[in-house]
């Protein structure tokens, strides 16, 4: 049996998910430990731990580790292997600050864009991120915020502008992810959401800009003030 044979049968009988699915399920499992700080920043990822831990090959693993490279949340250094970024709360709020500018135009164009179908989905999106704090949810509200923001991105067509997002994005998901659980910060989130909704789907694009800024002021106000309450 040539070796490319015997890779494929050791793979499919270990169970080990392959290729772009694997891929796909190493991406978004590693990117969800560093969330959560089950993988700490500056902490060395092995490749034979991650397989067993994600179910996945090595080769999936390797592709992974890759893509989060290129987004910033992952680090190659020379001779020692790749370990998860360490991002300062200063290189935290200068990522907010590139965000402002670039959430605003988001949210203008949004606003410019949306249709009848557009408007209706992101109403969506209201109900269901008021009822998740509402009811205690902060993980459904965490994850249906970045719906959220996934949204207005696709409605707005602004590609640049998405994609810069979507690496800035990524390399401050850890922070985010912290703050989104800090007591009453769901419910001033909420509230700054709505507004931009609310301004997106009557068409207002000056305001749904002004709205978005203001909350990316707020994310960066209160990440500072976690900052000074746990300086740790």
């Amino acid at each position: 049996m040539p070796p490319s044979a015997r890779t494929v049968a050791v793979s499919q009988s270990s169970g080990l998910e392959r290729g772009t699915q694997g891929k796909a399920i190493a991406v978004e499992r590693l990117r969800r430990a560093i969330a959560q700080g089950d993988v700490a920043p500056g902490q060395r990822l092995v490749e034979s731990e991650l397989v067993e831990r994600f179910e996945v090959t090595r080769g999936s693993v390797r592709a992974a580790i890759d893509e989060l490279v290129a987004e910033g949340l992952i680090e190659r250094i020379h001779n020692r292997g790749a370990r998860v970024r360490t991002v300062s709360l200063e290189q935290a709020v200068e990522i907010l600050e590139c965000r402002r500018a670039l959430e605003g135009l988001i949210a203008a164009r949004a606003a410019e864009r949306a249709t009848d179908e557009d408007v209706e989905r992101l109403r969506g999106y209201a109900e269901r991120m008021a009822a998740a704090v509402r009811d205690g949810e902060l993980m459904k509200y965490s994850a249906l915020n970045h719906e959220l923001h996934a949204a207005l991105r696709e409605i707005a067509g602004q590609e640049t502008a998405a994609d810069l997002l979507v690496r800035l994005n990524a390399q401050i998901v850890r922070h985010q992810f912290q703050l989104s659980l800090r007591p009453g910060r769901p419910q001033v989130s909420l509230a700054e959401h709505l507004l931009i909704i609310d301004a997106v789907t009557v068409g207002n694009a000056a305001e749904a800009e002004h709205f978005m800024r203001k909350h990316l002021d707020s994310v960066i106000g209160a990440l500072s003030d976690s900052a000074v309450a746990d300086p740790a």
